[in-house]
């Protein structure tokens, strides 16, 4: 990657008038304010729908975009909506919040609408679009069947030849008019970005996109491809049942088994850790990685060679997977109870040169424990890790994480989207981490607290990470604002209340351009 700076902004996040940012003109707008600052990097939240808990980490397709982000200006242009319909779409309740459950609903009845509305030459581009892209079709009939079965989980669907996705089933879907319109969707979404994306490429800047290694299993991906996963087998569900129906009998309080364990047969998560003493249990599907195998990893491909469409530059998140898995037991209560799978390692990746030429659009999010496995994985496969500076200040401990210990084949930040704010870590870290932070990045002064985009802590902070060796650099916007940890994008381990912070264009206004546009200068950014 080009030695560059950035920054992390999820498109849900921009400014706009329709209660979440869209493929409008504010992320043209912002992709120009980058070009201002010097910058050569966006890097964005996965385009997915977002699932449990607003998650886009969590969504009902790997493959699927997030449809709240097609922008109803754009469609009154094309003609599917009218100007009062666009203007009925703004939401003005709360500019710096996102509200999912008032858009859920809104926003399909709006694209219903503009579907109403769509004429042959439209209609005849997105069968084109299902034709070309089998997760489209996939897609649509998963959410047509969602929406007829009250958008229960998949395993239980009413009709069984549906759940089992029996083919003669599924073709009948597809000549239903949901399917048409939620393949229409996709198709949008598709389109508009497109079109959004060469403009902002236009400016100078790379799309860094984030794709989830797990996927949710109430998703079209494992409905539609269980043979993929770990799945349950029926003697051990039925074992299961029968264990729990007897100890039901002595006791009405037996906790219930929980619906997936009679679904998968392994899940993901991660083992204790210092801040977990239970560690993570996520509930994700875990691959078979022999059936991949055999098949070159086909479905994997694909999954790649789409997120290449829409991003220039791909995140894999819990990249260490690839290496070795933490497998827990479906019915487990928690991740504590789970053991250390391999991975499909190197051999997986040698099939995505096969299939790209090179493997130089990835870079993995290798954080937390950096086992020897993981070390020597890391070394052999030659992709870009990532190095995190609010991990770094332990007194007294030399941290990989430190910028002077960077490697040049890297990615580096303040803080991702699952750490607080730089000025929320400076307040909540202890004193003494706090201490050692400042004085190496050689911040003086007793008002380290102060916030906004001109806080002297922050800039202190943000220079020594664009000092660093590292090819690639990027600031969280929180942390170009100087905003504390009010405005924290996710905490993990939380269920609700993330993933819906945004900013209004007063905020990106106020950003010091030319401060930023200097210190890329001088460190040949």
């Amino acid at each position: 990657m080009r030695r560059g700076g950035g920054v992390l902004m999820h498109i849900a996040s921009l400014p706009g008038p329709f209660g979440i940012g869209v493929f409008g003109e504010e992320a043209i707008s912002f992709a120009k304010q980058l070009q201002k600052q010097g910058m050569k990097y966006w890097q964005v939240l996965p385009f997915t729908y977002p699932g449990m808990g607003d998650s886009p980490y969590q969504s009902f397709s790997a493959f699927a975009g997030n449809w709240m982000f097609i922008d109803p200006r754009r469609l009154m242009k094309r003609g599917l909506l009218t100007a009062d319909e666009v203007v009925g779409a703004e939401y003005n309740v709360n500019k710096w919040r996102v509200d999912y459950d008032f858009l859920r609903v809104s926003r399909d009845e709006l694209l219903r609408k503009a579907y109403s509305r769509a004429d042959a030459g439209i209609i005849k581009k997105v069968s084109e679009f299902v034709k070309e892209n089998k997760w489209a079709d996939d897609v649509a009939v998963y959410q047509a069947i969602k929406d007829d079965n009250y958008q229960q989980a998949w395993w239980d669907w009413s009709d069984e030849a549906l759940k089992a996705c029996d083919p003669e089933a599924v073709d009948k879907v597809r000549h239903t008019d949901n399917y048409k319109y939620h393949a229409f969707v996709q198709y949008l979404f598709l389109d508009e970005w497109t079109d959004v994306k060469k403009e902002i490429n236009d400016c100078g800047i790379s799309i860094i996109g984030d794709m989830p290694i797990y996927v949710s299993g109430d998703s079209a991906d494992v409905w539609g491809a269980r043979e993929q996963f770990k799945m349950a087998d029926p003697k051990k569900v039925a074992k299961l049942i029968a264990d729990y129906e007897k100890e039901a009998k002595k006791d009405d309080k037996t906790p219930k088994i929980k619906p997936e364990a009679l679904v998968f047969d392994k899940v993901a998560g991660v083992p204790p850790d210092y801040f977990c003493v239970d560690g993570q249990l996520w509930g994700n599907p875990i691959y078979d990685w022999d059936k991949h195998k055999k098949d070159g990893y086909r479905w994997w491909i694909s999954r790649i060679e789409e997120s290449y469409k829409i991003y220039d530059y791909l995140r894999i998140d819990h990249f260490r997977a690839f290496s070795s898995y933490w497998e827990i037991e479906a019915d487990a209560k928690t991740a504590r109870e789970g053991t250390w799978q391999k991975g499909p390692g190197l051999e997986f990746f040698e099939a995505i040169d096969k299939a790209f030429g090179d493997r130089s659009r990835l870079i993995a999010e290798d954080l937390g424990e950096m086992t020897p496995d993981l070390a020597e994985f890391m070394a052999n496969v030659h992709i870009p890790g990532m190095r995190v500076m609010e991990f770094a200040f332990n007194p007294g401990d030399d941290s990989s994480f430190l910028p002077h210990n960077f490697t040049k084949n890297c990615v580096a930040y303040t803080g991702t989207h699952d750490n607080n704010t730089l000025l929320g870590w400076l307040w909540d870290c202890p004193e003494n981490v706090r201490k050692c932070c400042l004085e190496y990045c050689g911040f003086e002064g007793e008002n380290w607290g102060d916030g906004g985009t001109h806080s002297k802590s922050c800039r202190a902070i943000i220079k020594t990470l664009w000092m660093s060796h590292a090819d690639v650099v990027i600031i969280p916007i929180q942390d170009m604002l100087g905003y504390g940890g009010d405005t924290r994008m996710n905490t993990p381990g939380t269920p609700t209340g993330n993933w819906r912070v945004r900013f209004t264009k007063e905020d990106l206004d106020g950003i010091d351009n030319e401060w930023y546009k200097n210190l890329n200068r001088i460190y040949f950014r």
